[in-house]
């Protein structure tokens, strides 16, 4: 693929945002010109001829950024190539078994048809903001869930899946 690639997220305490690196890290491996962003900083999609766009999970909802994002740019995200990726769980399941997209994912995907979604771990440890986030920390059931061999290996799926469809 010859265009620009779009790597938006949705974070609120830095996880989702190391996911979204990671990601751009591997598709500029695999050669590909791109962009790595806060969703909220993206004001059009004109300069990208796809997009990865991921969002944290909290309570089952998908960051409000992330939301946002897709909601805003709903008809030129149908328009292009989409990828989706949700991060959160904070246990060893995403990395055990396929999670189904939380309802709101789900709606996006009705909306701009991406070519996939995938759920990664999630990570909640340290100085977190929100006091259910806290909580969740001080009672020792935070930590770091993420499987980066896994990011690494479906941004890679992603890389060759946009390099297949040049023509």
């Amino acid at each position: 693929m010859n265009g620009k690639v779009l790597v938006a997220y949705g974070s609120t305490n830095g996880s989702t945002a190391e996911i979204a690196d990671h990601v751009g890290e591997v598709l500029a491996k695999e050669g590909l010109d791109l962009d790595v962003r806060p969703a909220s900083d993206v004001a059009d999609l004109a300069s990208y001829d796809a997009v990865v766009l991921g969002g944290a999970l909290y309570g089952g909802r998908w960051q409000r950024d992330a939301r946002r994002f897709a909601r805003r740019h709903r008809k030129a995200l149908a328009e292009r190539p989409v990828w989706l990726f949700s991060s959160g769980p904070l246990d060893p399941s995403a990395s055990e078994r396929n999670i189904p997209p939380a309802p709101g994912v789900r709606r996006v995907m009705y909306h701009v048809d991406p070519r996939g979604h995938v759920t990664f771990g999630g990570r909640l440890e340290g100085d977190v903001k929100g006091r259910i986030a806290r909580m969740i920390v001080k009672s020792g059931r935070g930590g770091d869930f993420r499987d980066f061999e896994r990011i690494g290996t479906w941004a890679a799926m992603v890389a060759r899946d946009l390099q297949a469809t040049e023509g």
